[in-house]
Order: C-alpha cells, then sequence, then structure tokens
C-alpha cells in the first residue's frame, strides 16, 4: 500500500507537476502573445506618426517649394513703349532674356511659361516689335505675333533709276535723301561697277525695319542682285559673249529702258549686240542713253540733246556707255545674256500708247517706223 501510495503519490505528482508545468507553458504562451501585440502596436503607432510627420513636411515642403518657384510677375499691359528685336534663329529663351533684361517683362521665366502655355514657343519670327515696359508675361507674346512686325514693304519697279529709288525709299522709311546718297559711297560694290550702284540696286520687293540703316537697305538690294546674277549664271554666260558682267549689267539696263514689254527684250538685245560686232562699229544711237545723261526723262532725244558732250550720249560715242543708265530686273537681264536670234539692226517703238515696237534690218523700212512713230507720238 505504501508501495501503493507512494506509487500513487509520484504519480499524482508527476501529473501535477506536468499540468502545472503544461499551464506554465500556455501561460507563458499568452503572454508572449500578449507581449507580440504590444510589439506590433508600437511599431505601427510610430509609423503612423513618423508618415504624418513627413506628409506634414511634404505638404509644408510644397507649399514652400511653389513659393520659391513661382515666376515673378507683371499684371496688365504695361506702358511706354518699347522696340524689341528678334533676331533671326533666337530661341524662345533667348527672346525671354531679352524681354527681361528690357524691363518688359518681371522675369524671364515668367515669359517662356506663358508662351509655352499659348502653344506658340515655335512661332516666333525674326523682326523689330513694338511692346510696352512692366507688362504682363502674356500680353507679351500677343504682341510677339509675326503679324505685328514693325515692317514696311518697298517694291522697287524694274527700270528706275537710282536717284527715283532713293526718292522712294526716303518717302518710305522717313530718311533724307542724302543719308542714302552718303550710304552708297561705302558699299562693297562688285568689281567692275567703279563705285556706282546704278544698275546694282536690284528691283524686288523689300521688308524694311525700323532699326535698318539706309546703308542696311542698298545692302539688301545689292545682296539680291548677287543672288539673282548667280541664279542666271551671268559670270560664265558674259563671257561667253566677250564682256565683262559690268558691261553686260550696262546692255540689260539698255534694254529694260527701251523695251516696251519683256517679249521685245531679246530683239532689242539681239540690235545691241549686231550694231557692237559691225565692222567699223555703229553708234548704238539710244535714246534712254541721252536722256539719262541729262537727267532727263522720255522716250525721244531733241536735236539739241542729241548734241550732249557725256560719254552717256551713244549718238555721239562708239560703244557701250561707262555703266547702266538703270536697275534692270530679272527679264531684261535674261534678255542680255540670251539674245534673240535675227540680223535685226533698227528698231522702233511705232505705237508708245499699245507698246507695239518694230524691228529691221533695213534702213528704208526703218525711216517708215520712224514716220508712224511721229504720227502715234505727236498724236497722243
Amino acid at each position: 500500500m505504501d508501495d501503493f501510495l507512494l506509487g500513487a503519490d509520484d504519480e499524482g505528482s508527476s501529473r501535477r507537476r506536468g499540468r502545472a508545468s503544461a499551464g506554465r507553458k500556455r501561460g507563458g504562451r499568452r503572454r508572449r502573445r500578449r507581449r507580440n501585440r504590444g510589439g506590433f502596436l508600437a511599431p505601427l503607432l510610430a509609423l503612423i506618426v513618423l508618415v504624418g510627420v513627413i506628409g506634414g513636411g511634404g505638404y509644408y515642403g510644397y507649399m514652400w517649394l511653389q513659393g520659391v518657384t513661382t515666376a515673378e510677375d507683371f499684371s496688365g499691359p504695361g506702358t511706354g513703349e518699347v522696340v524689341i528685336e528678334i533676331r533671326d534663329g533666337a530661341t524662345a529663351s533667348d527672346v525671354a532674356q531679352t524681354l527681361e533684361e528690357q524691363g518688359v517683362v518681371a522675369s524671364a521665366r515668367a515669359f517662356t511659361n506663358a508662351i509655352d502655355a499659348a502653344g506658340k514657343s515655335a512661332s516666333l519670327q525674326p523682326g523689330d516689335y513694338r511692346l510696352r515696359k512692366g507688362m504682363a508675361a502674356k500680353e507679351a507674346v500677343t504682341l510677339l505675333d509675326p503679324n505685328m512686325r514693325l515692317q514696311t514693304k518697298i517694291t522697287i519697279v524694274e527700270g528706275r533709276r537710282l536717284v527715283q529709288i532713293y526718292d522712294e525709299l526716303a518717302k518710305k522709311t522717313g530718311k533724307p535723301v542724302k543719308e542714302f546718297e552718303d550710304a552708297a559711297k561705302d558699299l562693297d560694290l562688285p568689281q567692275g561697277a567703279r563705285g556706282r550702284l546704278e544698275g546694282y540696286a536690284f528691283p524686288a520687293t523689300y521688308e524694311i525695319t525700323p532699326k535698318m540703316s539706309a546703308a542696311d537697305i542698298l545692302n539688301a538690294m545689292l545682296d539680291r542682285y548677287e543672288h539673282a546674277v548667280e541664279e542666271a549664271g551671268m559670270a560664265e554666260r558674259a563671257k561667253r559673249l566677250g564682256f565683262s558682267q559690268h558691261e553686260m549689267l550696262t546692255i540689260a539696263s539698255i534694254v529694260q529702258a527701251e523695251s516696251g514689254t519683256a517679249a521685245d527684250m531679246p530683239k532689242i538685245a539681239r540690235v545691241i549686240y549686231n550694231r557692237l560686232a559691225m565692222n567699223p562699229p555703229m553708234q548704238l544711237q539710244m535714246d534712254s542713253t541721252v536722256m539719262y545723261a541729262l537727267n532727263k526723262y522720255g522716250i525721244a532725244a531733241t536735236h539739241a540733246e542729241l548734241d550732249s558732250k557725256s560719254p552717256y550720249n551713244t549718238y555721239r560715242r562708239h560703244g557701250l556707255p561707262p555703266g547702266p543708265i538703270s536697275n534692270p530686273g530679272e527679264h531684261a537681264i535674261e534678255a542680255a545674256l540670251n539674245p534673240a536670234k535675227g540680223p535685226w539692226i533698227y528698231f522702233a517703238t511705232t505705237d508708245p500708247a499699245k507698246g507695239i515696237t518694230k524691228f529691221t534690218d533695213s534702213y528704208a523700212e526703218f525711216q517708215q517706223f520712224e514716220a508712224e512713230f511721229n504720227r502715234n507720238y505727236k498724236g497722243g
């Protein structure tokens, strides 16, 4: 019994110890679970606090960044007047910098923001524009429209003399004639021009801006001439015909002055070449050269005018005059380079009002043409 009781006690004791041990284990797990819940919540709360801090800081940081990055800008249309030039190849950033430097806009960035918003960054074109000081950037964008460029279009008609061109330029630009005359003296003219611009002021339509000087305008005409003769291949073609470019331009100017229509030009050029080729050479006897020498205008010189001792009087002198007597256009230049084929050595504009010109190689027939001209001209 004692063994039984001892055995029972041992077993009971063992069970109690087992239960107690199991209880301790379960209690340990519960305590660990409680501790784990507390361990999870603490970092979570810390994370929430951290996110709040970061979020608040981000918001205030964003607001600060907004304040720093907002472009300074004026409001309203501005006052006064300032002419801004957009140079060829200038970008929107280049223009923005110029506008800021000139006091047109408050900051370059305000302008670039405004022009980007308007979708016009690629539409800026070279030229002069009239803006105002202290204007809103979006207002400046509006005034930089290519249609609002400050420019004057001047059309120089074929056959105008240089003195006439100067008068036209003076009227259109407000610059005195003398300013153009003085500027012409310093131009880099082609070799053979003998320091005279006559013939080289190419007839065309030009865009004149307020900032262009007299020299700028005349150089634009000279550049246009050089482009035209290069396109026509004048250097090589003149050489084949046995003339210098200056002589070729002189011939073209006479063709221009003597022609009633573009269709007559190649024939008039042929008359000039035929007379120059005669042996002995025949005088050109062109009334237009005499009128140029006397600074007069007309299609028929009087007997008194034909007595002029000027080197431009082709009734008294052989060969070509010293230089062009007008500023010929493309048709006259092409006619001089490519004259019509024919035996003609005479021509007369028999009906000036209708622009009818007749050609012949017979002096007797030419006299008939002259009589017809006299009847029509006097009748007119």
